[in-house]
């Protein structure tokens, strides 16, 4: 089976697809001095555009991992998500508090995909 990466660079690739399985590198917002709205919404519509360049969808997503800078986003965050996220493919997730790569990040999301 054939491994093809997307958008990469030394240290990460944000899309690797192997057979029919996409997996996204976790996404951040463009605007780290957003709010955990407008952050959240920034993540979601990379996902969907990485999605759309490998030729599936969000109702494809098997797995995501969120990862919170401060878990008190939670309820925020899921206005946001809720949303999103495609009716009745709701995908297997976790959510967990993180410290994330720069102290501005408040939200990152990574997920795993089919075809």
């Amino acid at each position: 089976m054939s491994i093809t990466r997307h958008q990469s660079g030394a240290r990460m690739s944000q899309m690797v697809i192997h057979g029919d399985t996409i997996y996204l590198a976790g996404q951040v917002a463009n605007d780290p001095k957003a709010d955990i709205l407008k952050q959240t919404q920034e993540v979601l519509d990379k996902i969907d555009a990485l999605l759309a360049q490998a030729g599936s969808d969000k109702s494809k997503i098997l797995t995501a991992q969120i990862w919170l800078a401060n878990i008190s986003h939670f309820a925020q965050m899921n206005t946001i998500w809720d949303a999103w996220v495609s009716k009745g493919n709701a995908p297997a997730r976790a959510c967990i508090e993180a410290r994330l790569a720069t102290p501005d990040y408040l939200v990152e999301v990574g997920v795993i995909a089919a075809l």
